[in-house]
């Protein structure tokens, strides 16, 4: 189960981006995208039928969501992530280092 969804703040742990900081744009099937970071360039055919223009785009590529670790904004850190049950029955995701609940993404 994957504990880093879609808007956290998030730091490459390895790879050639290791140490970039960026918002996780998508999760799917334990990939990760995230915005600014590991930019490939992709070669487009132009479709007449369409009217869609040819030419290299620039856009973000998945990284393997092992490669990544939420960003604790306290310590600026990578952190682990974990899960707390309230009295109410709310679930809530909380850093595991110091038990603070994880910012909630704004989109």
């Amino acid at each position: 189960m994957a504990k880093i969804k879609a808007g956290d703040q998030v730091i490459v742990i390895a790879g050639k981006e290791k140490g970039n900081q960026g918002k996780v744009l998508s999760v799917r099937n334990e990939r990760v995208v995230i915005e600014g970071l590991n930019l490939v360039k992709k070669h487009k055919k132009a479709n007449q039928t369409t009217g869609a223009e040819g030419g290299i785009i620039v856009q973000e590529a998945s990284l393997h969501i092992s490669n990544v670790a939420v960003l604790n904004a306290a310590t600026q850190k990578a952190d682990r992530v974990g899960y707390h049950i309230d009295e109410a029955g709310v679930k809530t995701r909380v850093y595991r280092s110091n038990g603070e609940p994880v910012a909630v993404a704004q989109s």
